[in-house]
């Protein structure tokens, strides 16, 4: 079967990635897995291209292996966006480089590579998604980092879309709400560490919140949706000759966008009482 060309996809080994590697090799297209190690990459995957987000040495060598593979397998169609962590903590006592951490990952590593890929591209008017978080849109307690880095993503995003659309290049950012992947346990592994570094007084002060904010996470992870349904939308997108700007996937992702547009403090009041109600257990399961 002919190639329907490259689509190069970051953060390949697990979630999002490895379930958007799947549907776009059952589609056809020639899949290249971004990933930290070979051992990463899943089966169905055409090729891989070994990268670590945090290490901007590693970039610029796996995206000339994209760029060979590429020109043998019907050119570069398609960049997906998709590595992230999960950084958490009150901002107070994180540390600046786990901030630095967070959006060397989340925004300079794809910065990186989609210099170095948007010349190829430009030659297909190819597709740049880029995954991005109701997180964008909406900063929970104790998420700051992680949002800061995704409201970041949404810019750039926005601001990439009108700058390349001249060219032809499509840009999309989709914008999923809490998605069943291994970066919810990373992220608590991380919080837990934190936690237990916390003084007495530091746990006197945020007790209560941390526990409010680790129920919200819990609730969130029960309810979480498929990986699929994002590679589904990531899907349509690359075929898609005007896809949309953005894409919302998740009803908790709708719900908080709806948030978003009312009020601040009643905005405010609305996120403390679903964190009420998810610590509960809820009637919004």
């Amino acid at each position: 079967m002919t190639s329907k060309g490259t689509v190069f996809v970051t953060g390949s080994s697990s979630g999002i990635g490895r379930a958007t590697v799947e549907r776009l090799a059952g589609d056809g297209y020639f899949t290249v897995a971004g990933v930290r190690k070979d051992g990463d990459t899943p089966e169905v995957a055409s090729a891989n291209a070994v990268l670590d987000l945090s290490n901007q040495d590693t970039i610029g060598p796996a995206c000339d292996k994209v760029l060979r593979l590429a020109d043998d397998n019907g050119g570069l169609v398609g960049v997906v966006n998709n590595a992230g962590i999960i950084v958490s903590g009150p901002g107070e006592l994180l540390e600046i480089e786990e901030w630095r951490r967070q959006f060397e990952v989340n925004l300079f590593g794809h910065l990186v590579v989609s210099r170095a890929l948007l010349p190829a591209l430009a030659d297909t008017k190819g597709c740049l998604v880029n995954i991005g978080s109701i997180g964008g849109r909406i900063s929970m307690p104790f998420l700051g980092p992680y949002s800061a880095s995704k409201f970041a993503m949404r810019a750039w995003s926005d601001a990439l879309r009108f700058e390349l659309k001249p060219h032809g290049v499509r840009v999309v950012l989709v914008e999923p709400g809490a998605i069943a992947t291994p970066i919810w346990s990373k992220g608590n592994t991380d919080a837990d560490k934190l936690e237990a570094g916390l003084s007495g007084e530091q746990r006197a002060r945020y007790g209560l919140q941390v526990t409010a904010a680790r129920n919200l996470a819990r609730f969130a992870e029960r309810n979480a949706v498929s990986p699929d349904e994002v590679a589904r939308v990531i899907a349509n997108a690359l075929v898609n000759p005007r896809p949309g700007g953005h894409y919302l996937v998740g009803r908790d992702a709708w719900i908080q966008a709806l948030i978003t547009l009312l009020p601040t403090r009643l905005a405010d009041a609305l996120t403390e009482q679903l964190m009420r109600l998810a610590g509960e257990g809820g009637p919004l399961k």
